[in-house]
C-alpha cells in the first residue's frame, strides 16, 4: 500500500484516475532508496518528485561546491559508446544539454546524430506548455521500437518534465522501457546515475524535489562563437500559470567571481557573444546575505571584459530597476536588445496571473528604458486566453502591444499546468476564441515587426555570422546586436566573425542584405 500511495497522492489532481499501480510491490528499501516492481519491471527510486515539497521555500543554506563531477573510475566508462540528446524548450534547457554533453565526453562517449548508432539517448524536456509534453511522450512512443531492437540501449528522460509527479507516473505505467529519469537539480549526478542504469538493469529514478547546491566547474561542450552562461537558478515569482518555480526550485545566484571568471575564459577562447541565463536574471543577487551585489553590478563588471556582445534573458518587469537601465545605457558590449515579457495588457489579468505589476507600471518602465536607450529593441512574451479573459481585456493587450511597438513577440495560447493555481481556475474561454485572438495578435505583431525592419532599409548593420542558410549554401546567416536575423551571400570563412552588411530587403521575420566589409578581429 505504501508504494501505491506515492504514485497517486496529489493535492491538485487524482492521478489514480489515469494510472493503476495496484500491482506495485516494494522489494527492498535502504538509505539509498527503494526498489519496487511494477508490471514485471524493477525500478530503483532514489528520490521522487513531490509537488508539496516543490512548493516549499525552505531556509536551507545553498552551498557552492567545486567538485569533480566525473569520478576518475568513470573517465573511460563511455569508451567506444555514443550518445544523443534531444533538447526541448528554453535556453536554460539548451545550456543544461551543453553541461550533459560535457559530462558524457569526459566519460569517453562520442556524440552522434543517428539514433540507431546511439548507446544512450536522453530527452531533455520542457514542462512550460502541454504541447511540449505531448511531443516528448510522442517521441518516447517512437523510440519504443528502437529499444526493442536494441535492448542494451539506455533511454532516459530528464529536465523539467521529470520534476512532475504525473509525468513520472505516466512513464512508470505507460513507458516502462525507459531506463533513467532524473530532474533539473541533479544533472551533475549523470555519470553515477548512468552507471547505475547500465549495471543495475532496472529503471533508475532520482528526482530531487528540493534544490541542490550550486555545482561549479562542470564541463560544458559548446558549439559556435555564441555561449550561454548561467548566472542563477530557479524562480521565486510563482506566477499562477507557471510550473517553473516547482521544476527549477527557488532562486539561487552563482557567485559573481565565478560568473566573471567563466566569461573571462570565454573571451580568452575567442567567443564573440554571450547570453546570461536565468529564469529571472533581474533577481540576481537578491539571495546574497554576505554582500550587496545585484544584476546591474554584474553587468557593469562584465562590460569591462573584452567580449564584443553581452545580452541576457529572461527578465521580469518587477525587478527591472533604474540602476540596471543606467548601466545598459552605457552601451559598449551591452547590446540594445531587451526581452521584457508582459504576458497581458490588462491589469486585471496581470493580477490573476500573479505578475505583481500593472499595465501602467509596465508602460512606465518601457518609457524609462526608451528615454535612456532611444534605439532599444524590445521583444516580449504574451499569453492569450487566460482563464476569465474577456474581449475587452484582450483588446487591452492589443493596444499595449501597439503602444510599446515590440519588434517581435513569442505568443501562446494559455496552457494549464497541473499543480499551478491557474489550473484550478475555470478555463471559460472557448478554444475557438483563443485561436481567433492569437491570430489577431500575431497579425499585429507581424505588422509591427515588418515596420521596424523596414526602418533599417539602406542602413549598414553589424552581423555576427553564425553559419550557412539551411535553404541555400551560398547564403550566410547571422544576427545583429538587436538579435535580428540577417541573410546575405558570402564565403564560409566569414563564419564566426563579424560582417558589415547593408540592408536591401527587409522581411517580416528576417532581413536580406549585401556585404559591405568584413572583420576578422575584434569589433572596434
Amino acid at each position: 500500500m505504501e508504494a501505491r500511495r506515492w504514485f497517486v497522492a496529489s493535492e491538485t489532481k487524482d492521478y489514480s484516475r489515469y494510472f493503476d499501480f495496484s500491482d506495485a510491490k516494494i522489494i527492498s528499501e535502504d538509505e539509498r532508496g527503494k526498489r519496487i516492481r511494477i508490471g514485471g519491471r524493477e525500478i530503483f527510486i532514489m528520490s521522487e518528485p513531490n509537488y508539496r515539497q516543490e512548493r516549499q521555500r525552505g531556509k536551507e543554506e545553498v552551498k557552492v561546491l567545486y567538485e569533480q563531477a566525473v569520478p576518475e573510475e568513470l573517465r573511460s566508462f563511455g569508451k567506444g559508446k555514443k550518445y544523443l540528446i534531444q533538447t526541448y524548450g528554453c535556453q536554460m534547457n539548451e545550456h543544461d544539454t551543453e553541461v550533459m554533453k560535457g559530462l558524457f565526453e569526459q566519460m569517453g562517449f562520442e556524440w552522434t546524430e543517428d539514433r540507431r548508432e546511439a548507446d544512450v539517448i536522453l530527452l531533455n524536456t520542457c514542462a512550460v506548455r502541454e504541447n511540449a509534453e505531448d511531443k516528448v511522450f510522442g517521441e518516447l512512443g517512437n523510440l519504443k521500437s528502437l529499444k526493442l531492437e536494441k535492448p542494451e540501449l539506455i533511454l532516459g528522460v530528464c529536465g523539467c518534465m521529470s520534476q512532475e509527479e504525473s509525468v513520472v507516473g505516466r512513464i512508470l505505467q505507460k513507458h516502462a522501457y525507459v531506463d533513467l529519469v532524473f530532474g533539473t537539480h541533479n544533472i551533475h549526478r549523470l555519470p553515477i546515475l548512468l552507471r547505475d542504469a547500465y549495471f543495475g538493469k532496472e529503471m533508475v529514478i532520482e528526482v530531487w524535489s528540493k534544490e541542490g547546491d550550486i555545482i561549479e566547474n562542470l564541463p560544458k561542450k559548446r558549439e559556435g562563437m555564441r555561449a550561454w552562461v548561467n548566472i542563477m537558478y530557479g524562480c521565486d515569482k510563482f506566477c499562477t500559470y507557471c510550473i517553473v518555480p516547482y521544476t527549477r526550485g527557488k532562486e539561487r545566484s552563482r557567485l559573481p567571481e565565478d560568473v566573471i571568471a567563466e566569461v573571462r575564459e570565454l573571451a580568452r577562447q575567442g567567443y564573440r557573444e554571450i547570453t546570461l541565463l536565468g529564469q529571472n536574471v533581474n533577481a540576481y543577487g537578491k539571495d546574497f546575505t554576505d554582500r550587496d551585489y545585484r544584476f546591474a553590478d554584474l553587468m557593469a563588471d562584465l562590460s569591462k571584459i573584452d567580449i564584443p556582445r553581452i545580452r541576457f534573458t529572461t527578465s521580469h518587469p518587477r525587478d527591472f530597476d533604474d540602476r540596471l537601465i543606467e548601466v545598459l545605457s552605457r552601451r559598449g558590449n551591452l547590446v540594445e536588445h531587451i526581452h521584457l515579457p508582459v504576458q497581458s495588457g490588462s491589469t486585471e489579468i496581470l493580477k490573476r496571473m500573479g505578475r505583481k505589476y500593472t499595465r501602467e507600471s509596465y508602460l512606465e518602465l518601457v518609457r524609462k528604458i526608451k528615454a535612456a536607450i532611444p534605439d532599444v529593441v524590445l521583444t516580449t512574451d504574451i499569453i492569450v486566453g487566460f482563464p476569465g479573459e474577456t474581449e475587452e481585456q484582450f483588446e487591452e493587450t492589443l493596444s499595449l502591444v501597439h503602444e510599446v511597438g515590440f519588434d517581435s513577440a513569442f505568443t501562446f495560447i494559455y496552457s494549464p499546468r497541473a499543480g499551478t493555481p491557474a489550473a484550478e481556475m475555470e478555463d471559460n474561454v472557448p478554444m475557438e476564441v483563443k485561436k481567433e485572438r492569437l491570430l489577431r495578435l500575431n497579425e499585429l505583431v507581424a505588422e509591427l515587426s515588418k515596420r521596424a525592419n523596414e526602418k533599417l532599409r539602406g542602413q549598414v548593420v553589424e552581423v555576427l555570422v553564425e553559419g550557412r542558410s539551411k535553404n541555400n549554401p551560398n547564403v550566410l546567416s547571422g544576427r545583429t546586436r538587436t538579435n535580428k536575423l540577417v541573410h546575405f551571400e558570402g564565403p564560409a570563412e566569414w563564419i564566426g566573425a563579424f560582417a558589415h552588411v547593408r540592408v536591401t530587403d527587409p522581411q517580416t521575420w528576417y532581413i536580406k542584405a549585401e556585404p559591405v566589409r568584413q572583420e576578422t578581429g575584434a569589433v572596434s
